[in-house]
Order: structure tokens, then C-alpha cells, then sequence
């Protein structure tokens, strides 16, 4: 059964519980609206630090918070856990897998995915890092495949590869997963084994293009570069990779025997935006108006990851938490202009830059313009990422972490959980 609008205010249903979604919900919530937030999940979850759960120096919880415990305040806010399927944009209904949600105005933010650019095959192979699911599986597998080595003879093959990590997709997320995965191994495990050398693992960063860190300036890549380089990374770039197995990569002809490989190559947009039947980019993303809404429904706005907002002639938006949150706020106080009877306004992005951590005191970026690395820029991306985080729990438990971490070269999270067996042979 759908379940009705309550009482005569307009109702926004708001699908998505991301950066996007909890900023429209706040920004609305002082508007004469009621408000139904829907999301698959029970939780936000803060994407750029999936990374330090996979490589132990964090927890899930640091990371993600309750979306009922954050919007508690605001009474005209309803929180629903579900999936959203379809849109009906005749019937103004949000459809999930039980139920139908009614809507006067809608804002879509469900993100993107990863894709494996039609060989979803080896998805088995080499996990992506999306959810809370899939780090605490990298994570499981990353320490299970020292354990594998330790019991095997010295010098043969099977242990070789399991002692090989790599890691496709030179982007942030390749580039920060590889530069964790080189410190737990010269640093965090050091000694702890007897009959292995942590220390003589190989990390490999496979980039189809010809640099790392594409979105960058070639200054910034070429340093990122040499930072990886200098933790002990190996970095090919110009390799496509063309198959992945349980035993390695192959590039070309080319195959890399490794146990251990993790996919950060590509992203492709959430299959809602399909559903509301309006154009989309190659990458399935909505291609929006100058104020988010969608041709032809001035009620239905699209945000985030999910939105085509880039101006004649202008770069893509960043994929990143500032990117949403900005254009959450913005396609609220679109809605609540509607509401009053009042015209709404273009969207205009304020770049606030961009920061990319390659490991411990490293980091490169740009900030309002200005290009920043190394320490100064770690320090930047340290704080920056710790000020997103929603709640002060998370940040203050977040921050005792990583200073115990960076005194300490431990990893507080390195429990191998769940299903080792399957970690082993994947």
C-alpha cells in the first residue's frame, strides 16, 4: 500500500542518506514541509575513509553514524530504511522493495557504484570499496594472505603471491589503498612473523592512463608519483588490465601472480537515475538544470554523484563530500523557494579543493587554487576529513586513533573476522 502524504504541508521525500541527502534534509527541515529521508542503509557513511577500515587503522563505527541519531532533532523529519527501486514520475511515487512513498517534491542522491566495465566476473577476485561490506572484506583478505604465507615453505611461488598485493585504478582511492597496504607492510607487521618478512611484499598500482591521480596537475600527479615510489609502491602506468583470477592479473600477455587484488578503477552512476526517464551522460549520470532540478519536473532535483551539473565549457564537478553537500543545501533552498511561491536559482560550485593522501606525512592537493604537498598537505587532508565527519563522537574517536597510529605505527582494527577460509581461497 503507499503510504499517504500527513496533513496538508508539501511533502519531499529525499532518497539517499550521503552527504547530499542528510545536508537537503537539514537545510529543509526549517521550511513548512514534512520530510521522509530513505535510505538502504541505517547509517551514513563518510566514503573517502572506507580505505583506513580496509587497512585496519580505523573501525566501521569511527566512520558512520545512525541517520535517525543525526537528524533527531528535526520533528517534521521521518526516517524510512529501504531500498528505492524505480521512480514513478507520473504517479509522483518513490517505489521500494516494500512500499510506495508519495512525493510533492523529490530529491534523488544515491551516488554511484563501482563497475568493472562489463566483467562484473571479476568482481569475486577483486573486491571494490563501496560499503562497510566490502572493507571489512579487503580487509579480512589483506590479513588473511599473511597468515597463508606464513605457513608455506620459503621461496616457493604460492607464497610469493600471497605476499604480492595489487591494487587497480590509479585515482585517490588506488593511490591511498596502496600507499596503507606499503605501511602495514614495512611498518605495522614488521616482526611479527617468523617465518615471513612483511617488509619484502610487493605492493603494485596498476594505471590504465598515463598517470596516476588524473584529476590532478601533472606537478601534482608526478609528486604523488614519486611519494608512492619512495614507500616502496610500484607503479605501472600505461597497464590495462584485460582479466583477473583467483591466482593473479593479467595485463595483456602479461600476468602478475598475486592473491591479493583490489579494485579501484571507475565508478558508475546509481541505476535509479534510469528510472526517471530523462536524459543521461555515458556514465549514466542525470544531466540536470542550472538549478538540479530535471527537465520538465521543476519538483525533482538530482544531486551528487548521481547529477550532471557541469557548465558549457567547465571541467566535471568533483565526485567528492563538499560537491554534495553543496548542492543538497542548494536544492533545499530550491524546494523551500517553490514552496513560497518563489523562483528558484542556478547552482554555482565553490571549489574548495582537493586533497589526496599517499601515506604517512604525504599527501597532495589543491586548496582555493593553491597546490599543496607533503606534509603540510597530509595535515590538511588529516583535518579536513575529521571536520566532515558527522558527530563529535566520531571525530574525537577518530583523531585519539590515528595519533595512537602515527606514534605507534599499529593498527588498532587488524582482527580477521568472518569468513577467513573464503579470504584465503578467493
Amino acid at each position: 500500500m503507499a503510504t499517504p502524504i500527513k496533513g496538508p504541508r508539501p511533502h519531499v521525500v529525499i532518497v539517499g542518506g550521503g552527504f547530499g541527502g542528510l545536508y537537503a534534509a537539514q537545510s529543509l527541515a526549517r521550511h513548512p514541509v514534512d520530510i521522509t529521508v530513505i535510505d538502504k542503509e541505517n547509517y551514513h557513511l563518510f566514503q573517502p575513509l572506507l580505505y583506513q577500515v580496509a587497512t585496519a587503522a580505523l573501525s566501521a563505527g569511527d566512520i558512520a553514524s545512525p541517520i535517525r541519531s543525526i537528524l533527531r532533532r528535526h520533528k517534521n523529519v521521518r526516517v524510512i530504511m529501504g531500498e528505492a527501486t524505480s521512480i514513478d514520475m507520473d504517479g509522483k511515487r518513490v517505489i521500494l522493495d516494500e512500499g510506495d512513498f508519495h512525493f510533492d517534491y523529490l530529491i534523488v542522491a544515491t551516488g554511484a557504484t563501482g563497475t568493472y566495465f562489463g566483467h562484473d566476473e571479476w568482481a569475486q577476485f577483486a573486491p571494490g570499496l563501496k560499503t562497510i561490506e566490502d572493507a571489512l572484506d579487503i580487509r579480512r583478505r589483506l590479513f588473511c594472505a599473511y597468515e597463508s604465507a606464513e605457513r608455506l615453505p620459503t621461496g616457493s611461488k604460492e607464497r610469493d603471491a600471497y605476499l604480492s598485493f595489487v591494487i587497480i585504478g590509479g585515482g585517490p582511492t588506488g593511490v591511498e589503498m596502496a600507499g596503507a597496504i606499503r605501511e602495514i607492510a614495512s611498518q605495522t607487521l614488521k616482526g611479527d612473523f617468523r617465518s615471513i618478512d612483511p617488509t619484502g611484499s610487493k605492493v603494485i598500482l596498476l594505471q590504465s592512463g598515463d598517470r596516476i591521480l588524473p584529476e590532478y596537475p601533472d606537478d601534482l600527479s608526478d609528486a604523488g608519483r614519486k611519494m608512492l615510489e619512495r614507500t616502496g609502491v610500484e607503479v605501472r602506468t600505461g597497464n590495462r588490465v584485460t582479466n583477473i583470477t583467483a591466482e593473479g592479473v593479467y595485463v595483456g600477455d602479461h600476468f602478475i601472480p598475486a592473491k591479493t587484488v583490489i579494485w579501484g578503477a571507475g565508478v558508475l552512476a546509481s541505476p535509479l537515475g534510469k528510472t526517471l526517464g530523462v536524459p543521461l551522460d555515458k556514465g549514466g549520470r542525470v544531466i540536470v538544470n542550472p538549478d538540479l532540478s530535471i527537465p520538465e519536473h521543476q519538483n525533482v532535483f538530482v544531486i551528487g554523484d548521481l547529477a550532471n551539473s557541469t557548465p558549457p565549457g567547465k571541467d566535471p564537478l568533483p565526485g567528492i563530500a563538499p560537491t554534495a553537500i553543496q548542492m543538497g543545501v542548494h536544492a533545499a533552498r530550491n524546494i523551500g523557494a517553490l514552496v513560497a511561491g518563489e523562483p528558484t536559482t542556478e547552482f554555482i560550485y565553490h571549489d574548495r579543493g582537493q586533497l589526496a593522501t599517499i601515506g604517512r606525512n604525504s599527501a597532495v592537493g589543491i586548496a582555493k587554487g593553491v597546490k599543496v604537498k607533503g606534509f603540510i598537505a597530509w595535515l590538511m587532508w588529516l583535518f579536513i576529513h575529521i571536520y566532515f565527519l558527522i558527530g563529535f563522537e566520531n571525530r574525537a574517536l577518530v583523531l585519539l586513533n590515528w595519533a595512537y597510529s602515527y606514534m605507534s605505527f599499529s593498527r588498532s582494527s587488524r582482527l580477521i573476522t568472518g569468513s577467513s577460509r573464503k579470504a584465503k581461497t578467493a
